[in-house]
């Protein structure tokens, strides 16, 4: 059974990508299956932890990450932010498609996230005040706060157009943004800039 796991989310990996031009960023990282993953739920403390869970609760359906992807957008000159979103999806939809469809559609279900995820990220920082606040008792709480409404209105940004894809596409997905990444720019964006090589 675990070893059915691991092969499953190795192929979704290879099938499944989810990026962007400009503002997201592909950025695959290879994430061993444990022996049991914690089922997580949105809210849950443990997404405040540094790895993302493997598991997400989307209403009665679990569904396995099957990409991580990084991501960034200007707001303007000065503001934006960068970070990850995880994709999770149905591993029971991805062998049903498969075996319908064959594995080839995933490129085009590729193009389709990276569409929504980039145009819910932008509608996200556009709606997200990135003005420093001077009512927070430090970085750390400023932080906090940027993050959960950023994140708040990503989700709710995102809501519908992953709707209309599931409808298309017979494929369940979530796109959940990892808020331990997220790095917000308020004196100068770089949110779009690559990162240098070390």
């Amino acid at each position: 059974m675990k070893a059915s796991i691991q092969i499953l989310i190795s192929i979704v990996f290879i099938t499944l990508s989810a990026c962007s031009t400009q503002e997201l960023k592909q950025d695959v990282k290879a994430i061993p299956a444990p022996d049991k993953a914690p089922v997580i739920t949105e809210g849950s403390a443990q997404m405040s932890g540094q790895n993302p869970p493997l598991t997400w609760t989307k209403g009665n359906t679990t569904l396995n990450l099957v990409r991580i992807m990084d991501g960034g957008v200007c707001k303007n000159d000065f503001q934006g932010v960068k970070g990850a979103f995880l994709l999770y999806a149905d591993p029971a939809d991805i062998e049903r498609i498969k075996r319908e469809k064959g594995p080839q559609i995933f490129g085009d279900f590729e193009n389709k996230i990276q569409t929504l995820a980039t145009e819910a990220l932008q509608e996200a920082i556009n709606a997200t005040n990135l003005a420093e606040d001077p009512f927070a008792l430090g970085a750390d709480e400023a932080q906090e706060k940027l993050t959960k409404q950023l994140s708040i209105n990503f989700r709710n940004s995102v809501a519908n157009p992953i709707k209309l894809f599931q409808k298309e596409t017979t494929l369940t997905i979530d796109v959940v943004p990892f808020a331990p990444s997220f790095t917000f720019y308020q004196q100068g964006c770089e949110a779009t800039h690559p990162e240098p090589e070390n």
